[in-house]
């Protein structure tokens, strides 16, 4: 059944669950389809970045007019929820990627490969680290991404709101490691790690009494890329804190079955 223009719904919702739109406007039979809109879309953003994903822009690489495209979605906004939809694309399965099915695999290496997935997906597309985030998952795509990592992490023994909660770090680490290496690889300024910077700075950080900084750029340590070195750090890091919350959770749980068995 339609869903009415005066749905209380948020923008693009119904088109992201392929349920049909009731629309007002009149005319010609459309010539594209939603999903035609959405790739164009998609593909431009790849080009050319997030401020390419304009209205008429989009109908100008369809050779549409600019009236034109709203027959197919009402507001850049619900084209926003439908790009983002087909921009992060389908889920890790993290259950055959390291054996969770079988019960032999561990929370910790599928939290991993999930986050490295996001970063993997903002290498992918890196507008996406500049998309609006208006709230909670709700289209198909990315309620997949959710419940993926959630059965993860309630299945090490956290409840789904410690789980959300851990969930919710991840996903802005990934979108963070995403924005940074998009930041750096599209960077029109003058490298900063060069002989010539690392002889302007080294005097001036001895006076300042910076000799970390100093001793670390003379063996080119202090560097501009973020590598999979430095993801793995700050991912271990974040491990390590959802691991000591895991821990706790269960010497509780085996305190409650010898108290009981008491």
């Amino acid at each position: 059944m339609p869903i009415g223009e005066d749905s209380e719904l948020p923008p693009g919702l119904a088109l992201a669950w392929r349920l049909p739109v009731k629309t007002t406007r009149l005319g010609r039979k459309p010539s594209q389809s939603i999903e035609q809109i959405v790739g164009a879309a998609v593909e431009l953003a790849d080009a050319d970045g997030f401020d390419a994903l304009s209205m008429p822009k989009i109908a100008q690489r369809l050779g549409l007019t600019a009236n034109a495209i709203y027959r197919y979605v009402r507001s850049r906004d619900e084209l926003l929820v439908l790009v983002a939809e087909a921009a992060w694309g389908t889920a890790p399965d993290l259950a055959s990627g390291v054996g969770l099915a079988s019960g032999a695999g561990d929370w910790r290496d599928a939290a991993n490969m999930w986050t490295r997935a996001m970063i993997d997906r903002c290498d992918v597309h890196p507008w996406l680290c500049d998309l609006p985030v208006r709230g909670a998952p709700v289209t198909p795509n990315l309620l997949d991404w959710t419940e993926a990592i959630l059965k993860v992490l309630t299945g090490a023994g956290l409840t789904s709101t410690e789980a959300l909660r851990c969930a919710f770090v991840l996903d802005g680490y990934a979108r963070q490691i995403g924005g940074m290496r998009r930041d750096l690889r599209y960077s029109t300024a003058t490298p900063t790690q060069s002989d010539t910077v690392t002889r302007f700075l080294l005097p001036r950080l001895h006076e300042r009494g910076h000799s970390v900084l100093a001793s670390m750029m003379n063996g080119n340590d202090y560097t501009d890329d973020v590598d999979d070195d430095d993801v793995t750090f700050g991912l271990d890091r974040i491990l390590d804190g959802i691991d000591v919350l895991v821990t706790a959770k269960r010497a509780a749980d085996a305190r409650r079955v010898l108290d009981g068995g008491a």
